[in-house]
């Protein structure tokens, strides 16, 4: 079942993670959660449900923007705006995915100092490595987390579909909230491991890389909210669809285009998705959604050329829909990005 973005709530843990390096600088954390409309009490209450989607990916734009680092502050430098796009651009050059996997490690190797990133082989199984390289202190848990889940979507986008996991390695003890584990890492997880990472069968790092440059393009404005979110349940022919959308995006194709390009008729295909619990027009507003987000928090496009690139009629059509999707107004959204730039 295709899930709403605003259907699923962020483990406090993962919240508290993304603010903990930040916040041991003597960071005001608790502004960066109002900003997005985040209640404060995430921080301290061990009952506390979580936050919203839309608002873990909206924090993660607003500190992205303000600290000009796409790790947080996780990382003793900071990484840099555009090198998630780098680190991808350089792996979508690769025949196969052994070769953009190790491709990528070279590339992450330059553009921080704390881990070491390789690529394994041991018999039949493959695996991406991530080693502490930095001095003191071990590697932050969230960091870890974070580079292990970067990683494997990054991995499963490159080869357009998904890479079943043998196992999920990481270096320190198993965490007190490692039940949040079960959506963000499926699979089994071990602890108290040499290295971090994520191992699978070998075999697959002959899958050809399948992503050409428009395929990136429309990947990169929800890139971060789909590899920092939970998975999202798609079935197969939902995920055709989606990845032909995103093929033409901004030329939103409509029902009987997508059809022709999948080989069976407009009434096959909408039975299909009817069967997998969406339609056409759902998965069209999750990647519109996704996009606007990121673009509204990153960017000072304006509202007219948003509603005319996202397939909208005109600007009012566009923030109506938006504020269904969200709770919130473009305009909230735009706040939140012009604060950060300041």
């Amino acid at each position: 079942m295709a899930k709403d973005l605003t259907d699923t709530l962020i483990a406090p843990a993962f919240v508290r993670g993304m603010l903990s390096r930040i916040g041991a600088r003597g960071a005001d954390v608790a502004a960066y959660l109002q900003r997005v409309g985040a209640d404060t009490a995430v921080l301290t209450d061990p009952a506390h449900p979580g936050i919203s989607s839309h608002q873990y990916v909206a924090l993660f734009y607003t500190l992205a923007q303000e600290l000009k680092d796409e790790s947080v502050g996780l990382f003793s430098r900071p990484f840099k705006l555009g090198s998630f796009a780098l680190v991808a651009r350089t792996g979508m050059g690769a025949p196969d995915l052994g070769s953009a996997l190790r491709r990528m490690c070279t590339v992450l190797n330059l553009l921080q100092d704390d881990l070491l990133f390789s690529l394994s082989v041991q018999k039949d199984e493959a695996g991406m490595d991530v080693a502490w390289a930095g001095a003191g202190e071990a590697a932050p848990a969230f960091l870890q987390e974070t580079m292990v889940r970067v990683l494997w979507r990054l991995a499963a986008w490159l080869i357009n579909g998904p890479l079943p996991i043998r196992h999920f390695d990481f270096m320190f003890p198993e965490p007190d909230y490692a039940r949040d584990y079960a959506s963000v890492f499926p699979g089994t997880r071990r602890f108290l491991q040499p290295t971090s990472g994520f191992w699978f069968d070998a075999e697959v790092l002959q899958t050809p890389v399948s992503r050409d440059a428009q395929a990136l393009r429309a990947f990169l404005p929800d890139a971060f909210a789909q590899i920092l979110l939970p998975p999202r349940g798609f079935g197969p022919v939902s995920q055709e669809v989606r990845n032909c959308l995103l093929r033409q995006y901004p030329d939103w194709p409509d029902l009987p285009a997508v059809a022709a390009s999948l080989h069976v008729s407009p009434a096959t295909l909408q039975r299909q998705l009817a069967h997998e619990d969406t339609s056409l027009q759902k998965l069209k507003d999750d990647l519109r959604r996704g996009i606007a987000i990121a673009r509204l928090t990153t960017s000072r496009i304006g509202l007219t050329q948003l509603a005319t690139e996202l397939g909208f009629s005109d600007s009012a059509t566009f923030q109506r829909a938006f504020k269904k999707w969200t709770g919130k107004t473009c305009g909230e959204y735009r706040a939140t990005s012009s604060a950060a730039d300041r």
